[in-house]
């Protein structure tokens, strides 16, 4: 991953411990990262499996005092900083510095709806898992332990699909009209060289 100034990954499609994983070095080495659609992100295996996992995670409580905490996040967002929380020296002031760079979102908020999102073709599914093994959508197993928002970023999402749209078919048109133009301006230039050339200059 290139250094940059901030870096937007759109997570669809991404495997979650090889994203995790890649995203964690980027963070220590001082790259911000924000992550959206993480609803989108994919586990392996099936999700009866991934949920009884989950389930003995979420067992994990204080013995005297289980209201103490700790208290697990079950949005999509919350669990992928979880994970990435788990792959960093996170007590360290390197390791806080770092999780501070961090940022994730279901969907993709209308402050990066305009701005380029890129991929890591490292952690994506289709490079990392093969197609007959059984895999579950993060937001779905965030549904089963209570996250009951995925219809909201669905709606949400297909608004901001048909506004993107829009957007993209009138900057392409004007593109195009810039191109004309440059090209109309080139050959009138041409012409007026030639002409003065004709006459000497």
């Amino acid at each position: 991953m290139v250094f940059e100034k901030e870096v937007i990954i759109d997570c669809r499609g991404h495997l979650m411990g090889r994203l995790a994983s890649i995203v964690s070095k980027e963070l220590l080495k001082g790259q911000k990262v924000v992550l959206v659609r993480t609803e989108e992100i994919i586990i392996s295996g099936s999700i009866f499996r991934n949920r009884i996992n989950f389930q003995f995670f979420l067992n994990k409580a204080m013995n005297t005092n289980p209201r103490r905490g700790p208290f697990h996040k079950r949005s999509p967002a919350d669990m992928i900083k979880r994970t990435i929380r788990g792959m960093i020296p996170h007590r360290t002031k390197r390791g806080t510095s770092a999780l501070k760079r961090l940022k994730a979102f279901e969907g993709v908020p209308p402050k990066y709806q305009r701005r380029k999102r890129v991929v890591i073709p490292d952690a994506l599914v289709l490079v990392r898992l093969k197609p007959i093994r059984k895999r579950t959508r993060l937001g779905d197993l965030a549904e089963k332990f209570g996250w009951h928002h995925d219809e909201l970023i669905v709606r949400l999402e297909d608004k901001r699909k048909i506004h993107s749209h829009a957007y993209y078919t009138v900057k392409k048109a004007e593109n195009k009209l810039k191109k004309q133009a440059a090209e109309n301006a080139k050959e009138r230039l041409a012409e007026v060289t030639e002409t003065l050339a004709g006459f000497g200059y």
